[in-house]
């Protein structure tokens, strides 16, 4: 059996441990380079990330699709601030115009407060959830619709919707979705294709699993599942460690000088800090975060540095709720064999990004990416009675 393999692009070489924001926030030559870098690496997808601040998603993937021949693109878009009918016209026509196939949309409600008022959202977490179930039905009802509807629901009211430009493939547009709270697994249960979690121990990832499937069968579905890590790879185990804590000390003295410039904006090699709204706030944790999923991750940080022998939350602890944080420290066939152990409690498809993002792309494409093919294919997609077993282990 075959999985997905999922990195990410940014506009800029940026990360907590490497790169600067001084200079246009775009870059379109490093943004090329960077998706075929995925593409030689052997990556499926990538995904383009979603900021009140940053470039728009759907811009940035016409690039990263036109600088490549069949790398797919997953879009992460904060429902709220278009019509669903709206976005669905946008994805259909970008899949016809790139081929069909390619692309793909990621649901993200929001889990920073600071920055959903940035675009107009004052609704709270619960009622953001409510609006993205209304959202993601409404939308793939746009998509597959083979005559005009009506609509009338809390959030959004249409007469007569209908898309002429239909997804290109069979394939359509896959709906992904993440979130950590009880009012998202419910939103997921229902409408995901593929549910997106963030990187914690194998139990933990376990037990979620088998709830979202719990949730999922309830109303006749099967979810699949994606983990989102941080590989740090050596050639030896102690290199990769090594390696971590080179990391870790770098980060540190970022968060410790933003930390000192909250005021008034600070630099800390050669990364300005600034005062307005950003990215290099929100790295070092300038947020108001009300994301569940952050929260147990700093939970988990708290209590222990080290997860299932290389699972490793250092960065985690320094920069403070800001999402996908944890780290597998190891060669490149200790965080393959790290990896499938997801697998077998029913984790099939991996979102791995770096600290040096470009050149640890380039790296996977050697040794980690052709590993993670080739224990794929011999490794079952766990079942949800694998995942209790493992929950109770």
């Amino acid at each position: 059996m075959t999985t997905e393999i999922i990195g990410m692009v940014g506009t800029k070489e940026i990360s907590e441990s490497r790169g600067s924001f001084d200079g246009p926030p775009v870059d379109p030559g490093y943004l090329a380079r960077f998706a075929q870098a995925h593409e030689a690496a052997g990556f499926d997808r990538v995904l383009i990330g979603y900021h009140a601040t940053g470039a728009d998603g759907f811009a940035v993937a016409a690039h990263v699709l036109n600088a490549t021949t069949r790398l797919k693109v997953l879009i992460a878009h904060r429902p709220g601030f278009a019509a669903p009918t709206l976005v669905a016209r946008k994805l259909a026509t970008l899949d016809q115009l790139t081929g069909g196939g390619r692309v793909a949309i990621h649901h993200i409600t929001g889990g920073d407060e600071l920055d959903q008022k940035r675009d107009g959202d004052f609704a709270d977490h619960d009622r953001r959830y409510a609006r993205t179930a209304e959202f993601m039905g409404l939308l793939r009802r746009e998509l597959t619709a083979t005559e005009p509807f009506d609509h009338d629901g809390e959030f959004y009211q249409v007469r007569g919707a209908y898309s002429y430009v239909k997804p290109a493939s069979a394939d359509a547009i896959p709906l992904y979705f993440g979130g950590a709270s009880p009012a998202a697994l419910s939103v997921g249960a229902q409408h995901a294709d593929v549910y997106m979690l963030w990187g914690e121990p194998v139990a933990q990832i376990a037990g979620r699993i088998a709830g979202i499937r719990a949730e999922a069968a309830r109303h006749g579905r099967a979810v699949r599942f994606s983990l989102s890590v941080r590989p740090i790879v050596g050639q030896t185990e102690e290199a990769a460690w090594q390696r971590a804590e080179q990391i870790r000390a770098a980060t540190e003295e970022r968060v410790a000088g933003a930390g000192a410039g909250k005021a008034r904006g600070a630099q800390v090699q050669g990364i300005q800090v600034p005062d307005t709204p950003g990215p290099a706030r929100r790295l070092f944790g300038f947020r108001e975060s009300s994301s569940v999923g952050s929260e147990r991750l700093q939970q988990q940080a708290a209590e222990r540095e080290v997860y299932d022998d290389r699972l490793w939350y250092g960065v985690t602890r320094l920069t403070g709720p800001g999402g996908n944080s944890t780290a597998l420290v190891g060669t490149a066939r200790q965080v393959a064999d790290a990896l499938m152990a997801y697998r077998r409690v029913g984790v099939d498809a991996v979102l791995i990004r770096g600290f040096d993002p470009l050149d640890d792309v380039v790296e996977w494409g050697r040794e980690l990416v052709p590993l993670l093919r080739e224990e794929a294919a011999r490794t079952p997609v766990g079942a949800a009675g694998a995942a209790e077993s493992a929950r109770s282990a």
